[in-house]
C-alpha cells in the first residue's frame, strides 16, 4: 500500500477533470462579470439601499472584480451615489479590487457553487484596498444578488440571504432588469 502523499500537481489534474472545460469556464466567467457589472450599475439607480451604500464610498472610488491572469474583469466607478461600468483598461489601478487567483476559482463563485466569503476563507480570492469600502461593495453585491436571483440560487450564493418580501423582490428585480435593458439599448452598436 502506498502511503506517499499525493502531490499538489496530481490533485490539480484530478480537479481539472471534474469540472467543465477551461474554455467554457473562461467564457462563463467573462459573461458573468460583464452581467454583474451591468446589474450592479442598474441596481445602484433603482434600489435605495444600494444607492446608500454607494453614496458612502469615497469620492473618486473605483472597483474591480477580476481574475489575476487579466482574462476577465468588471470595473465600476462611482458617479454621485451611483455606479457606472467602464472598460477595465480605463482604470488601471482601482481603489478596491477583488482578485480571483484562477479562472476555476472565479467559476466556483460565479456559478454559485461557493459563496464569496467562503472563497475568501479558502484563499481563492484576495481583496486589495480598504476593508470598509470592501464591506460596502460586498453589501451592495449581496443585495443585488438577493434581488435578481431566485431564492433557491441566492441562498447558495450568499452567506445569509436578507429577508425581502416577494412583492418587493419582484418589483425591484423587474426594475433592475428593465434598467439593464434600457442601458443596453442606449449604447451605440459597435
Amino acid at each position: 500500500m502506498n502511503d506517499a502523499p499525493v502531490s499538489t500537481r496530481a490533485r490539480l489534474v484530478v480537479l481539472e477533470k471534474r469540472g467543465p472545460p477551461f474554455a467554457f469556464q473562461r467564457f462563463y466567467v467573462r459573461f458573468m462579470l460583464w452581467l454583474i457589472g451591468r446589474l450592479l450599475q442598474a441596481a445602484s439607480v433603482v434600489d435605495d439601499e444600494i444607492r446608500r451604500e454607494v453614496g458612502n464610498l469615497p469620492a473618486g472610488f473605483t472597483f474591480s472584480m477580476r481574475v489575476r491572469s487579466g482574462s476577465a474583469a468588471l470595473t465600476l466607478t462611482k458617479h454621485g451615489d451611483r455606479l457606472r461600468a467602464v472598460p477595465a483598461a480605463a482604470v488601471p489601478h482601482p481603489v478596491l479590487s477583488f482578485d480571483f487567483k484562477h479562472i476555476a476559482h472565479a467559476f466556483l463563485v460565479l456559478s454559485f457553487q461557493e459563496s464569496t466569503p467562503r472563497a475568501l476563507a479558502n484563499d481563492r480570492l484576495s481583496v486589495d484596498g480598504e476593508y470598509p469600502s470592501a464591506m460596502k461593495m460586498l453589501r451592495a453585491l449581496n443585495r443585488m444578488q438577493a434581488l435578481v436571483l431566485p431564492r433557491f440560487v441566492a441562498v447558495r450564493a450568499l452567506k445569509a440571504c436578507p429577508r425581502i418580501s416577494l412583492a418587493e423582490k419582484i418589483g425591484l428585480a423587474s426594475r433592475i432588469y428593465g434598467r439593464l435593458i434600457v442601458e443596453l439599448l442606449k449604447r451605440p452598436a459597435a
